[in-house]
Protein backbone atom coordinates (compact mmCIF):
# COMPACT_ATOMS: atom_id res chain seq x y z
CA UNK A 1 0.00 0.00 0.00
CA UNK A 2 1.01 4.15 -0.43
CA UNK A 3 0.53 4.07 3.21
CA UNK A 4 3.34 2.01 4.28
CA UNK A 5 5.80 2.94 1.50
CA UNK A 6 5.70 6.36 2.89
CA UNK A 7 5.98 5.28 6.27
CA UNK A 8 2.66 7.23 7.84
CA UNK A 9 3.34 8.36 11.01
CA UNK A 10 0.02 7.27 12.28
CA UNK A 11 -1.69 4.44 14.58
CA UNK A 12 -3.01 1.63 13.20
CA UNK A 13 -6.55 2.78 13.36
CA UNK A 14 -5.73 5.62 11.36
CA UNK A 15 -3.58 4.24 8.85
CA UNK A 16 -6.68 1.85 8.20
CA UNK A 17 -9.01 4.56 7.84
CA UNK A 18 -6.71 5.81 5.37
CA UNK A 19 -6.45 2.89 3.33
CA UNK A 20 -10.01 2.64 3.26
CA UNK A 21 -10.35 6.34 1.99
CA UNK A 22 -7.53 5.71 -0.39
CA UNK A 23 -9.66 2.34 -1.75
CA UNK A 24 -12.48 4.62 -1.90
CA UNK A 25 -10.60 7.31 -3.54
CA UNK A 26 -9.81 4.88 -6.41
CA UNK A 27 -12.81 2.81 -6.89
CA UNK A 28 -15.70 5.28 -6.39
CA UNK A 29 -14.29 8.80 -7.20
CA UNK A 30 -11.80 7.41 -10.25
CA UNK A 31 -9.32 9.87 -8.93
CA UNK A 32 -5.71 8.85 -10.74
CA UNK A 33 -2.66 7.65 -9.60
CA UNK A 34 -1.00 11.03 -9.55
CA UNK A 35 -4.18 12.73 -7.58
CA UNK A 36 -3.56 9.79 -5.18
CA UNK A 37 0.04 9.99 -5.13
CA UNK A 38 -0.22 13.41 -4.25
CA UNK A 39 -2.77 13.16 -1.22
CA UNK A 40 -0.69 10.66 0.28
CA UNK A 41 2.26 13.33 0.24
CA UNK A 42 0.47 15.95 1.44
CA UNK A 43 -1.13 13.85 4.21
CA UNK A 44 1.93 12.13 5.03
CA UNK A 45 3.33 15.57 5.64
CA UNK A 46 0.41 16.61 7.69
CA UNK A 47 0.79 13.53 9.88
CA UNK A 48 3.98 13.83 10.99
CA UNK A 49 4.10 16.94 11.49
CA UNK A 50 1.15 16.31 14.27
CA UNK A 51 3.40 13.80 15.58
CA UNK A 52 6.17 16.09 16.30
CA UNK A 53 3.52 18.90 17.61
CA UNK A 54 2.02 16.35 19.97
CA UNK A 55 4.72 14.05 20.61
CA UNK A 56 3.17 10.47 19.54
CA UNK A 57 2.05 9.20 16.42
CA UNK A 58 -1.53 10.62 15.72
CA UNK A 59 -4.49 8.63 15.89
CA UNK A 60 -8.30 8.79 14.92
CA UNK A 61 -8.92 10.37 18.33
CA UNK A 62 -6.26 12.96 17.38
CA UNK A 63 -7.60 13.91 14.15
CA UNK A 64 -11.38 14.54 16.16
CA UNK A 65 -9.01 17.11 18.77
CA UNK A 66 -7.08 18.74 16.30
CA UNK A 67 -7.73 22.90 17.10
CA UNK A 68 -8.00 24.75 14.46
CA UNK A 69 -4.67 26.50 15.89
CA UNK A 70 -2.75 23.51 15.49
CA UNK A 71 -4.04 23.26 11.64
CA UNK A 72 -3.24 26.76 11.22
CA UNK A 73 0.59 26.35 12.41
CA UNK A 74 1.04 23.35 10.52
CA UNK A 75 0.34 25.42 7.36
CA UNK A 76 2.31 28.16 8.64
CA UNK A 77 5.35 25.64 8.69
CA UNK A 78 4.68 24.14 4.90
CA UNK A 79 4.68 27.92 4.30
CA UNK A 80 8.23 28.69 6.72
CA UNK A 81 9.45 25.54 4.46
CA UNK A 82 8.91 27.25 1.35
CA UNK A 83 6.05 25.59 -0.05
CA UNK A 84 4.29 27.74 -2.85
CA UNK A 85 0.80 28.83 -2.18
CA UNK A 86 -0.47 26.35 -4.80
CA UNK A 87 1.55 23.79 -2.58
CA UNK A 88 -0.40 24.85 0.69
CA UNK A 89 -4.02 24.77 -1.00
CA UNK A 90 -3.18 21.64 -2.72
CA UNK A 91 -2.32 19.98 0.64
CA UNK A 92 -5.07 21.57 2.39
CA UNK A 93 -7.40 19.85 -0.03
CA UNK A 94 -6.18 16.11 0.55
CA UNK A 95 -6.09 16.61 3.95
CA UNK A 96 -9.98 17.94 3.83
CA UNK A 97 -11.10 15.14 1.20
CA UNK A 98 -9.57 12.33 4.11
CA UNK A 99 -11.63 14.85 6.90
CA UNK A 100 -14.78 14.96 5.05
CA UNK A 101 -14.83 11.02 4.15
CA UNK A 102 -14.34 10.45 7.47
CA UNK A 103 -16.76 12.49 8.97
CA UNK A 104 -19.56 10.86 5.95
CA UNK A 105 -18.37 7.20 7.63
CA UNK A 106 -19.17 8.38 10.80
CA UNK A 107 -15.57 7.78 11.85
CA UNK A 108 -14.13 11.32 13.12
CA UNK A 109 -15.70 14.71 12.89
CA UNK A 110 -13.78 18.00 12.97
CA UNK A 111 -15.64 21.34 12.72
CA UNK A 112 -12.25 23.04 12.66
CA UNK A 113 -10.98 21.94 8.76
CA UNK A 114 -14.27 23.38 7.26
CA UNK A 115 -12.98 26.66 8.15
CA UNK A 116 -9.19 26.23 7.51
CA UNK A 117 -8.74 28.66 5.12
CA UNK A 118 -6.32 27.88 1.58
CA UNK A 119 -4.20 30.93 0.53
CA UNK A 120 -5.67 32.40 -2.03
CA UNK A 121 -4.64 31.71 -5.39
CA UNK A 122 -4.24 33.56 -9.06
CA UNK A 123 -5.90 31.57 -11.98
CA UNK A 124 -3.16 30.75 -14.43
CA UNK A 125 -3.79 32.63 -17.91
CA UNK A 126 -3.32 29.69 -20.30
CA UNK A 127 -0.27 30.38 -22.42
CA UNK A 128 -1.08 29.27 -26.13
CA UNK A 129 0.81 29.15 -28.99
CA UNK A 130 0.30 31.09 -31.81
CA UNK A 131 -1.44 29.20 -35.18
CA UNK A 132 1.47 29.52 -37.56
CA UNK A 133 3.56 27.98 -34.47
CA UNK A 134 1.24 25.25 -33.87
CA UNK A 135 1.30 24.46 -37.18
CA UNK A 136 4.94 24.08 -37.83
CA UNK A 137 5.24 21.94 -34.63
CA UNK A 138 2.81 19.28 -35.64
CA UNK A 139 4.79 19.44 -38.79
CA UNK A 140 8.10 19.14 -37.53
CA UNK A 141 7.26 16.69 -34.74
CA UNK A 142 7.56 13.83 -37.39
CA UNK A 143 10.61 14.51 -38.10
CA UNK A 144 12.31 14.45 -35.09
CA UNK A 145 12.95 11.27 -33.94
CA UNK A 146 15.14 8.44 -35.72
CA UNK A 147 12.28 5.93 -36.20
CA UNK A 148 9.93 7.32 -38.60
CA UNK A 149 6.53 5.27 -37.08
CA UNK A 150 7.73 7.19 -34.11
CA UNK A 151 7.80 10.36 -35.45
CA UNK A 152 4.33 10.14 -36.99
CA UNK A 153 2.87 8.62 -33.80
CA UNK A 154 4.04 11.98 -32.03
CA UNK A 155 2.10 13.91 -34.97
CA UNK A 156 -0.70 12.37 -34.81
CA UNK A 157 -0.74 12.57 -30.71
CA UNK A 158 0.01 16.26 -31.47
CA UNK A 159 -2.72 17.00 -34.01
CA UNK A 160 -4.80 15.08 -31.89
CA UNK A 161 -4.30 17.07 -28.99
CA UNK A 162 -4.40 20.34 -30.90
CA UNK A 163 -7.87 19.42 -32.93
CA UNK A 164 -10.05 18.23 -30.56
CA UNK A 165 -8.33 19.98 -27.16
CA UNK A 166 -7.62 16.98 -25.43
CA UNK A 167 -5.91 16.28 -21.99
CA UNK A 168 -2.94 14.26 -22.91
CA UNK A 169 -4.15 11.53 -20.23
CA UNK A 170 -7.46 11.66 -21.95
CA UNK A 171 -5.74 11.16 -25.29
CA UNK A 172 -3.32 8.36 -23.95
CA UNK A 173 -5.92 6.16 -22.26
CA UNK A 174 -8.23 6.20 -25.75
CA UNK A 175 -7.65 2.84 -27.41
CA UNK A 176 -7.45 1.71 -31.32
CA UNK A 177 -11.50 0.80 -30.94
CA UNK A 178 -12.31 4.49 -29.55
CA UNK A 179 -11.19 6.50 -32.60
CA UNK A 180 -11.86 4.02 -35.78
CA UNK A 181 -11.10 5.29 -39.69
CA UNK A 182 -13.74 7.85 -40.22
CA UNK A 183 -15.04 8.49 -37.42
CA UNK A 184 -16.93 11.69 -36.79
CA UNK A 185 -16.79 12.35 -33.23
CA UNK A 186 -14.41 10.39 -29.72
CA UNK A 187 -15.96 9.79 -26.69
CA UNK A 188 -13.29 11.00 -24.01
CA UNK A 189 -13.50 10.20 -20.46
CA UNK A 190 -12.31 12.95 -19.17
CA UNK A 191 -12.07 14.03 -14.97
CA UNK A 192 -14.29 12.99 -12.71
CA UNK A 193 -15.26 10.04 -14.86
CA UNK A 194 -17.56 12.88 -16.96
CA UNK A 195 -17.50 11.58 -20.94
CA UNK A 196 -17.94 14.11 -23.43
CA UNK A 197 -18.29 13.79 -27.70
CA UNK A 198 -15.59 15.75 -29.67
CA UNK A 199 -15.59 16.29 -33.35
CA UNK A 200 -12.35 14.74 -35.30
CA UNK A 201 -11.51 16.40 -37.75
CA UNK A 202 -10.47 14.82 -41.34
CA UNK A 203 -6.63 16.32 -40.65
CA UNK A 204 -6.66 14.06 -37.37
CA UNK A 205 -7.76 11.19 -39.12
CA UNK A 206 -5.47 11.33 -41.88
CA UNK A 207 -2.54 12.14 -39.35
CA UNK A 208 -4.10 8.55 -37.21
CA UNK A 209 -3.78 7.16 -40.33
CA UNK A 210 -0.27 7.45 -41.60
CA UNK A 211 1.55 6.49 -37.93
CA UNK A 212 -0.91 3.47 -37.44
CA UNK A 213 -0.01 2.54 -41.37
CA UNK A 214 3.66 3.05 -40.09
CA UNK A 215 3.53 1.74 -36.83
CA UNK A 216 5.20 -1.98 -36.75
CA UNK A 217 3.95 -3.18 -33.87
CA UNK A 218 0.81 -5.25 -33.54
CA UNK A 219 -2.13 -4.06 -33.11
CA UNK A 220 -5.97 -5.34 -32.16
CA UNK A 221 -9.17 -2.93 -31.60
CA UNK A 222 -8.19 -2.94 -27.74
CA UNK A 223 -4.49 -1.97 -28.91
CA UNK A 224 -3.32 1.22 -27.01
CA UNK A 225 -4.25 3.87 -29.47
CA UNK A 226 -0.73 5.45 -28.88
CA UNK A 227 1.71 3.16 -28.01
CA UNK A 228 5.93 3.46 -26.80
CA UNK A 229 9.10 1.63 -28.75
CA UNK A 230 8.19 -1.85 -26.85
CA UNK A 231 4.60 -1.40 -27.66
CA UNK A 232 3.21 -0.25 -24.12
CA UNK A 233 1.00 2.29 -23.71
CA UNK A 234 2.43 5.45 -24.17
CA UNK A 235 3.87 7.69 -21.09
CA UNK A 236 2.70 10.68 -21.02
CA UNK A 237 6.66 12.02 -19.83
CA UNK A 238 7.81 10.24 -23.37
CA UNK A 239 5.10 13.01 -25.08
CA UNK A 240 6.53 15.97 -22.52
CA UNK A 241 10.17 15.52 -23.21
CA UNK A 242 9.12 14.99 -27.07
CA UNK A 243 7.49 18.63 -26.86
CA UNK A 244 10.64 19.88 -24.94
CA UNK A 245 13.33 18.74 -27.71
CA UNK A 246 10.89 20.19 -30.14
CA UNK A 247 10.00 23.67 -28.24
CA UNK A 248 13.70 24.27 -28.53
CA UNK A 249 14.49 23.91 -31.76
CA UNK A 250 11.85 25.71 -32.85
CA UNK A 251 12.86 28.60 -30.23
CA UNK A 252 9.78 28.85 -28.43
CA UNK A 253 9.00 29.05 -24.51
CA UNK A 254 8.95 26.59 -22.03
CA UNK A 255 5.40 27.12 -21.58
CA UNK A 256 5.03 25.40 -24.99
CA UNK A 257 3.73 22.07 -23.49
CA UNK A 258 1.47 18.84 -24.93
CA UNK A 259 -1.44 21.01 -22.67
CA UNK A 260 -0.68 24.11 -24.21
CA UNK A 261 -2.17 22.70 -27.50
CA UNK A 262 -5.51 22.25 -25.88
CA UNK A 263 -5.21 26.02 -24.21
CA UNK A 264 -4.40 26.56 -28.08
CA UNK A 265 -7.62 24.63 -29.45
CA UNK A 266 -9.77 26.91 -27.05
CA UNK A 267 -8.17 30.40 -27.48
CA UNK A 268 -8.03 29.85 -31.97
CA UNK A 269 -11.66 28.85 -31.68
CA UNK A 270 -12.41 31.76 -29.73
CA UNK A 271 -10.20 33.99 -31.83
CA UNK A 272 -12.73 32.24 -34.54
CA UNK A 273 -15.69 33.62 -33.22
CA UNK A 274 -16.71 29.95 -31.62
CA UNK A 275 -19.31 30.42 -28.52
CA UNK A 276 -17.98 29.87 -24.70
CA UNK A 277 -20.16 27.47 -24.22
CA UNK A 278 -19.90 25.90 -26.76
CA UNK A 279 -15.46 25.81 -26.20
CA UNK A 280 -16.76 24.80 -22.44
CA UNK A 281 -18.22 21.64 -23.26
CA UNK A 282 -15.97 20.54 -26.29
CA UNK A 283 -13.02 21.02 -22.85
CA UNK A 284 -14.71 18.90 -20.75
CA UNK A 285 -15.37 22.23 -18.31
CA UNK A 286 -17.12 21.71 -15.39
CA UNK A 287 -17.80 25.69 -14.84
CA UNK A 288 -17.81 27.96 -17.39
CA UNK A 289 -15.23 30.54 -15.26
CA UNK A 290 -12.78 28.10 -16.43
CA UNK A 291 -13.61 28.62 -19.84
CA UNK A 292 -13.60 32.23 -18.99
CA UNK A 293 -9.67 32.37 -18.37
CA UNK A 294 -9.31 32.16 -22.65
CA UNK A 295 -11.27 35.63 -22.92
CA UNK A 296 -8.78 37.21 -20.76
CA UNK A 297 -6.26 35.45 -23.33
CA UNK A 298 -7.98 37.35 -26.46
CA UNK A 299 -8.03 40.58 -24.63
CA UNK A 300 -4.65 40.16 -23.62
CA UNK A 301 -3.57 39.54 -27.11
CA UNK A 302 -5.84 41.89 -29.02
CA UNK A 303 -4.46 45.02 -26.73
CA UNK A 304 -0.79 43.49 -27.91
CA UNK A 305 -1.88 44.12 -31.24
CA UNK A 306 -3.35 47.33 -30.68
CA UNK A 307 -0.63 48.70 -29.16
CA UNK A 308 1.89 47.80 -31.33
CA UNK A 309 0.00 48.65 -34.72
CA UNK A 310 -2.13 51.86 -33.53
CA UNK A 311 -0.17 55.21 -34.35
CA UNK A 312 -2.05 56.96 -31.25
CA UNK A 313 -1.46 53.82 -29.19
CA UNK A 314 2.44 54.14 -29.89
CA UNK A 315 2.07 58.22 -28.61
Amino acid sequence: MVTSALGFAAQADLLNAVEAWQRWLTTEKGASPATIRAYAHDLAGFLSFIADYRERRPGLNDLSSLTLTELRAWLSGRARDGATAATRARAIAGVRNLFRWLDRQGIVHNPHIGVLKAPKLKPPIPRPLTAPDAATLLDEAAALPEAAWIGLRDRALFTLLYGCGLRISEALALNRNDLPPGSATVRVLGKGSKQRQVPVLPAIHAALDAYQAACPLPATPETPLFVGARGDRLNPSVARRQMQVLRQQMGLPDSATPHALRHSFATHLLGGGADLRAIQDLLGHSSLSTTQRYTDVDTEQMMAVYEKAHPRAQK
